[in-house]
């Protein structure tokens, strides 16, 4: 017979009400001990390592944003090649960093440079943890967050540097020469810059800001970008003897756009992230701020974009709206934590303007970036970094130090081994492979088999 089953209704309630109320005064006693034993340290613990890796994997799937937008941009004859470039400059550019590109950014990182020592891991105390060695869970919460989440959350900002490149040097370099490349980039180069910034370096010291990367991560890749275009050369054909540019339809419109659409998303990750905590109501506050502010200057970018491609590109421009929403993406990740969500969408659509105007300029001088890349993130990330001294607080002159510093370090040493690579094991496909498609004379596979490719002519100067 059911416990409550001999009871008038009206006693019922009463027993129950009691039993609810005894449960919650259980349940208040405990949280109330487990907080005054450091419980609530822990939690925070949790939701800080939980948001490293969390953020992270949404930034990892930038990755598949940029393999989406790259392959979908260059002809079909090396769609397949973009793809390879894309998976296999992640997995150098992880690897880098786990070896020895961290420790340069932020261990015992002095005033330009860190640890030259190799491999990264786990404390002491958190691999006595895992082993039951000891009972370390005191000094592991005091950290803050688990040490590899840290790692994996910083692993996936360099990877981002990289993809950068791959775009705007696409459809005429080696594979295996492009991956060198990508190997000292996110091994030396970008921790360099990382340590004079982020690892609390001479750049730090004098107040540069740059709050999830408009130059420190965007502008690192553009400028590398720039020197590897400046290097390489346009594709054959791609600029006539008459001057005019010869265009070069992208194999894929759907799948750019697809791309866009999923860094736009993964964008949340990169400035959410870099709050750097959620363990209280103040970061909760603050994240949501800069996850509205990402999303609007992104929007502002595209709106500006548009308006303005008629006028300078002399159509109504996809792909101006497209690399407008990464600029205007980038201009605000140096500080999306501002208050005024206004400013936001002033910066944004500024970004929009400047990328657009960036396309039809490396067009006039005869530049070939392929998926638009040096403006969307050197124009537009140079233009962030400095509109940190509008609404977020920045000093004109130290932002404007550091973009500089950073730009003229980024420029001579990636320009310095661009030669090297190109004087050593060289860095360009012969003319019969590039007029043939990378695809089908080097890798053997076609992204589109359905369609019969045919080498095209050669119309330089």
């Amino acid at each position: 017979m059911p416990l409550l089953a001999g009871l008038t209704r009206r006693r019922r309630l009463v027993t129950v009400g009691a039993i609810v109320l005894l449960t919650l005064g259980v349940f208040v006693a405990k949280t109330a001990t487990a907080h005054a034993s450091g419980a609530d340290e822990e939690t925070q613990f949790i939701l800080n390592t939980f948001m490293f890796l969390v953020w992270g994997a949404l930034i990892m799937w930038m990755c598949a944003g940029f393999t989406m937008l790259e392959s979908g941009s260059v002809r079909t004859k090396n769609a397949s090649m973009i793809c390879l470039k894309n998976i296999g400059l992640y997995a150098v550019a992880g690897l880098a960093y786990f070896v020895v590109g961290y420790n340069l950014m932020y261990v015992d990182v002095g005033s330009v440079i860190g640890s030259l020592d190799f491999l990264y891991g786990a404390s002491d105390d958190e691999i006595a943890l895992l082993t039951e060695e000891a009972d370390t869970t005191a000094s592991v919460i005091g950290a803050g967050h688990a040490t590899m989440s840290d790692w994996f959350f910083q692993m996936v900002f360099v990877a981002t540097t990289a993809s950068i490149v791959s775009g705007a040097i696409a459809e005429r370099i080696k594979l295996w020469s492009f991956l060198l490349f990508v190997l000292i980039l996110t091994a030396i180069i970008y921790p360099i810059v990382g340590a004079w910034t982020w690892g609390g370096g001479w750049l730090a010291e004098l107040g540069f800001q740059d709050f999830a990367g408009s130059t420190i991560v965007h502008s690192t890749g553009g400028w590398a970008a720039l020197a590897g275009v400046l290097v390489v050369g346009p594709r054959l054909g791609k600029f006539r003897r008459d001057g005019s540019v010869k265009p070069t339809p992208p194999s894929n419109i759907l799948v750019v756009t697809l791309g866009v659409f999923i860094l736009w998303l993964g964008w949340f990750g990169f400035n959410g992230g870099s709050q750097l905590a959620l363990g209280s109501a103040a970061d909760a506050v603050a994240m949501s701020q800069i996850l509205v502010n990402t999303n609007l200057a992104a929007a502002a970018g595209v709106v500006a974009a548009l308006a303005v491609s008629r006028p300078i590109l002399g159509r109504i421009d996809l792909f101006a709206g497209l690399n407008g929403a990464i600029a205007g993406l980038v201009s605000i990740t140096a500080g999306p934590d501002i208050v005024d969500h206004y400013w936001a969408i002033i910066i944004g659509a500024i970004g929009g303007l400047i990328c657009t105007g960036g396309i039809k300029l490396l067009e006039t001088v005869r530049l070939d970036d392929v998926v638009g890349a040096i403006p969307a993130h050197l124009f537009a990330g140079v233009w962030g970094t400095l509109a940190v001294c509008i609404a977020a607080g920045g000093s004109f002159h130290v932002q404007l130090a550091g973009v500089a510093a950073i730009g003229a370090f980024v420029f001579v040493t990636t320009f310095i081994l661009w030669r090297a690579i190109d004087a050593t094991i060289g860095l360009r496909v012969s003319a019969e492979v590039e007029r043939l498609g990378q695809d089908s004379a080097e890798l053997g596979i076609e992204a589109y088999p359905e369609f019969v490719l045919m080498p095209e002519e050669d119309d330089r100067e």
